[in-house]
């Protein structure tokens, strides 16, 4: 039963992906959009100008916006030309003329009021200041539609405000684009228009509903996707929204976890009594489930089963299935709606054998409710034994896939660290070189571009993106994104494979997961804090030196012109809930958002990754890597290279070893050398008189062995007592250890072999040919090799510092 329970809180996924555990659910809260209340009495900055005439209103109008200068129109002739139309219309107010004249409407700007241009432009500039004043109120579709130039630089000095000031100076504190800014300040000035109050009356409940009108209406021009993100961060920040508030107006869009009788809605169960004990049973297995957890049981109960049985039999009413309809359950199981074979099938019934179990159980001490749903399970224990069979199908699979993938994560590391360097560099040289410039980088020409956009950008967001046209391919490639997707991709792989944490365990890292031992003897140890995840508990990870390097770059990266890693949010999308801001490691800027990449992004990169090395590795186009593949094989290396198995079950976060050796593949090679261990150490365990005392000439001769081992190039690693295989071809031979001093040295081998190369074609030597072709290859492989350690030693020493949480940026 205890094995039944824990099948229960898998999420009906293929047995390829590894079910989402329990994890403390923090409280959900949920805003709902709606606009502020009408205040009793409306925002009048400069007294009551509703019924005020046209020279009191050009009066406020010029002591509010003096001219300083001599404008393209005239702005007191604009004004009366507006205020003579809006008198027209019938009403003893302005705003009451402004809805009787049918403007207040999308897409009917006013405009359309005037002739010339020069015409529309002062009547649009006219109404602009009357919203500013607060004369007149425009709903959301006609503010926008009106498309008002530079609206907050008007809005803002005619409200007189101490809070809406300080909110501006808090925006133009923000380490973002101009454009950006701007933009935030816009949207308070919209959102305070259209609805009709003042900065303080502003909720979050009111700004939600402009943001959500917005993108409703497409009011925003193409802009819509992004209104308020920066805004609302900057409400939020400054304590003007309540702490229930979430921090990011993104986590306050997402859409809220259902409930336990939303989850069943949503299947449209046709029996209501069949409905209410499905809600019974799933609010009562909610406090043991985590979200996702939920929703997928409820998935495998509502529509895979009970939705089947009543497609079966519509007649029937309770569980006490007729061993036809179960049989005819089991055969529609198997098969999904699109036609393919179903792999969780067995995880489905063993869902619906645990509700038979369940609902027996609690029959007992909750009669009225359940025992009348009590039935005998028509699963028997011969069909969930064959689950069993299933989970050892999926292990070989599993299994066969870390053996097709191991020899290929070499490609993916060498991929990735090429292309980072890659972008780089041409990133470097592209920022310094002038428009049309010819650029070439790792043999491979481009073109500098700057168009009028590129122009346009550097105008309104301050700096331009860098962009190049690739003259091999024949496109345009922004480099500036390029080079930190690239970044991104390389330094989640090296995180996944040197850790082998899950994908959100990544994800969920921070500055404060860098912690530091010290060890007795006075060493040093940098340690990776793994977030309670899957078994709630924390563990620590030593860090190598390669993944010290990473997570030194990572924080340089993100420290670059700012004193600390700036706060950012991540969307738990198990619990559909945002997390408050923190340093989070794994953090992009996006626009106005900073947020964590999802796993969904993280899965994405690698497919992209994989579809590209396919091209040249046509294993990867039928299998790719996935963030879960990572940790298996870093289990399996670690149990290949005779890491104790409790040790390394510690090390990936397994509360049961069989766990761990669950995630290991074992090779053929790994077997015989395990025996042949087995075999060294039965060895040991015989009698010490057996072996006989070391002679002088034997251990002088020892000595010398390390001596030999010196050559020109380096050292050899040959072990002790091992003859040289290779003939003394020192280049070819695979123990040579080059020292980064002889790389000039290589060169002159290779000078040297290109000369013996030419003279053996020459003399049509085809043998002579091969070899020197053959000595060629291991030289290159040396050289790169080589020239990759030296560079690895020289970035590994980054000091990254003691982690803190630094102010917002």
């Amino acid at each position: 039963m205890g094995d039944l329970r824990r099948h229960t809180k898998q999420r009906l996924l293929t047995p390829d992906t590894e079910p989402r555990p329990r994890r403390s659910t923090p409280t959900r809260q949920i805003i709902t959009p709606a606009p502020a209340p009408a205040p009793a009495v409306p925002p009048r900055p400069h007294g009551n100008l509703d019924a005020a005439s046209a020279e009191q209103i050009m009066a406020v109008v010029e002591r509010v916006w003096p001219r300083k200068s001599q404008r393209t129109y005239d702005r007191r002739r604009g004004m009366r030309r507006l205020l003579d139309l809006m008198a027209e219309f019938p009403g003893a107010t302005w705003q009451q003329r402004w809805l009787a004249s049918g403007f207040d409407v999308p897409d009917r700007p006013v405009r359309e009021l005037a002739d010339t241009d020069w015409a529309r432009g002062e009547i649009t500039h006219s109404l602009m200041l009357l919203c500013c004043l607060r004369v007149i109120r425009p709903s959301l579709a006609a503010f926008r539609g009106n498309r008002f130039v530079r609206y907050h630089e008007h809005f803002e000095p005619a409200q007189a405000d101490p809070q809406l000031e300080e909110f501006v100076r808090l925006v133009q504190a923000q380490d973002t684009s101009p454009h950006y800014r701007r933009c935030a300040r816009f949207d308070i000035a919209g959102a305070l228009t259209s609805q009709g109050i003042t900065f303080t009356d502003l909720t979050a409940e009111a700004f939600l509903h402009y943001a959500t009108e917005t993108r409703r209406g497409h009011f925003g021009h193409g802009y819509e996707l992004y209104v308020g993100h920066l805004a609302w961060e900057v409400l939020h920040q400054s304590g003007h929204f309540p702490p229930r508030v979430p921090s990011t107006l993104r986590a306050a869009l997402r859409s809220p976890a259902l409930t336990p009788t939303e989850l069943v809605d949503l299947h449209e169960v046709g029996n209501p009594d069949a409905r209410a004990m499905l809600i019974a049973y799933l609010t009562r297995r909610s406090h043991d489930l985590d979200y996702t957890s939920l929703r997928c049981l409820a998935s495998d109960l509502c529509r895979s089963f009970w939705g089947e049985i009543e497609r079966i039999n519509p007649d029937q009413s309770d569980l006490a299935l007729s061993e036809r309809t179960y049989q005819a359950w089991r055969v529609a199981l198997g098969t999904r709606r699109d036609g393919k074979p179903r792999l969780g099938a067995d995880a489905i019934v063993t869902n619906v054998r645990a509700l038979y179990l369940d609902l027996q159980g609690w029959a007992t001490q909750e009669p009225e409710q359940w025992a009348r749903w009590v039935a005998t399970c028509p699963i028997s224990s011969r069909d969930v034994k064959a689950r069993a069979k299933a989970r050892r199908r999926t292990k070989e699979r599993m299994d066969n896939r870390t053996r097709v993938l191991q020899p290929l994560l070499p490609v993916l590391v060498a991929a990735v660290e090429h292309r980072r360097e890659h972008m780089a560099q041409l990133l470097g040289a592209a920022t310094t070189a002038e428009a049309g410039q010819r650029i070439t980088v790792d043999d491979r020409h481009y073109t500098r571009l700057f168009s009028a956009g590129d122009a346009r950008h550097q105008r309104i967001h301050g700096r331009p993106n860098i962009r190049v046209l690739d003259e091999q391919s024949g496109r345009p490639v922004n480099v500036t994104s390029g080079e930190d997707t690239a970044f991104w991709e390389w330094a989640c792989v090296e995180t996944l494979r040197h850790t082998g944490a899950r994908n959100e365990e990544v994800l969920e890292l921070s500055q404060l997961s860098i912690r530091q031992y010290v060890r007795p003897n006075g060493e040093v140890v940098a340690l990776l804090v793994i977030a309670p995840s899957k078994t709630d508990r924390e563990r620590v990870i030593p860090m190598t030196a390669e993944l010290f390097h990473v997570i030194a770059c990572i924080i340089r990266r993100l420290t670059r012109g700012r004193p600390a890693i700036a706060l950012a949010t991540r969307y738990d999308k198990a619990e559909h809930v945002t997390s408050e801001p923190q340093p989070f490691l794994f953090q992009r800027t996006i626009g106005q958002r900073t947020e964590v990449i999802t796993p969904g992004s993280l899965r994405e990169m690698l497919f992209r990754l994989c579809a590209g090395l396919a091209v040249t590795h046509p294993q990867l186009a039928t299998i790719r890597f996935t963030p879960h593949d990572f940790r298996r094989l870093f289990a399996t290396d670690l149990a290949n290279h005779g890491l104790p198995i409790h040790i390394g079950a510690a090390l990936l976060g397994h509360l049961n070893l069989q766990t761990f050796h669950g995630y290991v593949a074992v090779f053929h090679e790994d077997v015989i050398r395990h025996y042949q261990t087995h075999l060294a150490n039965r060895r040991a365990g015989r009698s010490i008189g057996e072996y006989r005392a070391v002679t002088k000439d034997e251990w002088g001769e020892f000595e010398q062995h390390f001596d030999k081992r010196k050559v020109e190039l380096g050292n050899c690693g040959r072990p002790y007592a091992t003859p040289c295989e290779h003939e003394h071809a020192c280049v070819r031979c695979p123990m040579l250890r080059i020292d980064p001093k002889m790389i000039a040295r290589l060169d002159e081998i290779h000078t040297d072999l290109l000369a013996r190369r030419d003279h053996a074609h020459a003399q049509g030597w085809l043998g002579e040919i091969e070899g020197i072709d053959l000595t060629l290859r291991f030289l290159g492989e040396k050289r790169a090799e080589t020239l990759r350690q030296a560079r690895f030693s020289r970035d590994s020493l980054t000091p990254v510092g003691m982690p803190a949480i630094g102010a917002p940026a």
